[in-house]
């Protein structure tokens, strides 16, 4: 003990977790004042960061108010029932980590925290959050899920600054009426498992939003207003009682995972095929059918429909691929536009155009083209094309006529050089799949043409990525797949990528990751696939992506630093596995 005291009064960092402790050792609070004949005054600083986590602490000592230089103060999962109220002297505190404690309530004084910005308090049997929680206005991120709490205070729309706010697993059945007024700040919002009956439709001033999580709760309806949230990208309201969506639901561009299961949804409205989903999941609904539109969300990944009481879709349909459904459902369309039996793929090519003039989105894949038919060009206001799974070498000039373009699907077809000029005239491009083609080269200023991308596909293309920092141009881009492409080492502008969200780098020759600096600015990564690579290790600093990150694949590698039964654990046992290998 004495030999780490001696190391925090020279570095002004000191953790005792996981050390079986009681009690705090009262040399703690009195740090500076036992200093050791061998150390010179001089040379010593104050207390800026202490960790106490996994112990027994069960009390905290008012003395705890002497250490009025701490910056980050992580007293989680200990057996703490209270905080002193000399905690409020702490006015250097910027992180405080009381989370998987007994705590029953919070002292007011917590209000004059003034330099606060995350708060983690999840995890206890806290029922009321003092309204002096307004006067920490440079709070970003607060954390108070699986607690007791039935209502929020007022004074908490003082808070403008905050970015995340999680109160999962509370008691809450309502928002106060001024709290989204002025939270304008607000990435994501996570207040599943509560009894919240209704939104307010100031819901729609939340214009940052990213992450909206709502499900298990009472819910009966979606305010309009929710589509102002243009840059949503995920939406989980599984298990409420919605019973039909808001037209203006298509509005959502941004939006890639809607999740309905559990609701009591009996259609799914066609103005909602407009979007360019990744994940639905309508299972468990009172659905008797889907409407052709749906097909052509070309960008679907994953539908899920079991549990409904579907009359029009075969069984093998529903529990089948994703492919084979929409497909399905873009042949019914066609049909009711005309017998496609019999027709060659021109007439094919007129009907899919017919019917892509109220969707505004137009799906050609799997049709054995060898060019790119004027049908897409003359019809200048689409905003999807699906031209996957056909034999294309090349994007006619005429594309660039196409403006509105915001998702373009090219995998699977012939393409060899990157059509770079057609990308930079298409200023409102999203999403680009040009996965599985064989591109020969990719040119040093191939990404700052699609600058805007939010989603890009790359898998099977083995031309080499062009220098950093090429990736970093696409400051917009939230999911990367890069698969199969033979990359042999990770680029080193790829963590600089401030809103990446989903990385998968899997079946690619990766021995070594980025070195620790660079790990570390994955910070807004949820989901990283390197499974099929050859990294024998990995290193401890990814255990700083624990709070985001919640899922990481790494099967398939030769790992031999980490026991299997670690790595069977799942995501979040891995990454705090890591984080306890830090170097302290």
């Amino acid at each position: 003990m004495e030999r780490l005291l001696k190391m925090a009064r020279a570095s002004g960092s000191l953790d005792l977790s996981n050390r079986n402790l009681r009690e705090v050792p009262p040399q703690v609070y009195k740090l500076l004042e036992c200093v050791g004949q061998d150390e010179k005054w001089w040379e010593l600083v104050d207390l800026h960061r202490l960790v106490l986590a996994h112990n027994k602490i069960k009390l905290l000592s008012q003395e705890l108010g002497n250490l009025v230089s701490v910056v980050v103060l992580n007293i989680s999962y200990n057996e703490l029932e209270s905080l002193p109220e000399s905690i409020g002297m702490l006015t250097s505190l910027k992180t405080l980590d009381v989370s998987h404690n007994a705590i029953l309530e919070l002292p007011v004084e917590i209000g004059n925290l003034a330099s606060l910005v995350k708060f983690l308090a999840s995890n206890n049997q806290i029922k009321e959050l003092p309204s002096t929680i307004g006067l920490c206005v440079d709070l970003a991120e607060l954390k108070l899920s699986n607690n007791g709490l039935t209502f929020l205070p007022d004074q908490l729309a003082s808070c403008s600054r905050l970015i995340s706010l999680s109160i999962e697993g509370n008691k809450i059945t309502g928002f106060p009426s001024s709290l989204f007024h002025s939270l304008g700040n607000l990435t994501e919002l996570n207040a599943g498992k509560n009894a919240i009956t209704e939104l307010p439709e100031e819901i729609g001033n939340l214009t940052r939003l990213l992450r909206l999580d709502l499900h298990q709760n009472k819910i009966k309806s979606i305010p309009s207003s929710l589509v102002n949230c243009s840059m949503l990208v995920e939406a989980y309201f599984g298990d409420n009682l919605l019973s039909s969506l808001p037209n203006e639901i298509g509005n959502l561009q941004s939006l890639l995972t809607f999740d309905l299961h559990g609701n009591q949804l009996s259609e799914f409205p066609v103005s909602a095929c407009s979007m360019r989903l990744s994940v639905l999941d309508l299972s468990n609904n009172n659905l008797s059918g889907l409407p052709p539109e749906l097909g052509f969300m070309g960008s679907l990944r994953k539908l899920v429909l079991t549990g409904n009481p579907l009359r029009t879709l075969r069984t093998s349909l529903v529990t089948g691929s994703t492919p084979a459904l929409l497909k399905y459902l873009r042949d019914r369309s066609t049909a009711e536009d005309g017998n496609i039996f019999g027709m060659n793929i021109q007439e094919q090519v007129v009907q899919a155009a017919r019917a892509a003039v109220s969707s505004k989105a137009l799906s050609l894949s799997d049709k054995n083209l060898d060019h790119v038919p004027p049908a897409v060009w003359e019809s200048c206001d689409l905003v999807q094309l699906d031209l996957a799974k056909n034999c294309i070498q090349e994007l006619p000039p005429e594309m660039s006529m196409c403006t509105s373009m915001e998702a373009l699907i090219l995998a699977d077809n012939k393409i060899q050089e990157w059509p770079g000029s057609v990308f930079a005239s298409l200023p409102n491009l999203k999403h680009l799949n040009l996965a599985r083609n064989p591109i020969v080269a990719l040119p040093p200023g191939a990404f700052s043409a699609v600058s805007n991308l939010q989603l890009l596909d790359l898998s099977g293309v083995v031309a080499q990525l062009p220098p950093p920092p090429c990736l970093s141009l696409m400051t917009g881009l939230q999911e990367l797949r890069l698969m199969r492409t033979q990359m042999a080492a990770i680029p080193w502008d790829l963590p600089r990528m401030s809103s990446l969200r989903i990385l998968d780098l899997s079946q690619n020759n990766i021995s070594v990751l980025p070195q620790a600096s660079l790990l570390s600015s994955f910070i807004t990564l949820e989901e990283l696939d390197l499974t099929d690579n050859n990294l024998s290790t990995l290193p401890p600093q990814l255990g700083y992506l624990e709070p985001t990150l919640r899922k990481l694949k790494v099967d398939g590698n030769p790992l031999r630093s980490i026991r299997r039964g670690i790595l069977e654990r799942g995501t979040k046992e891995l990454l705090q596995y890591l984080h306890g290998k830090l170097p302290q």
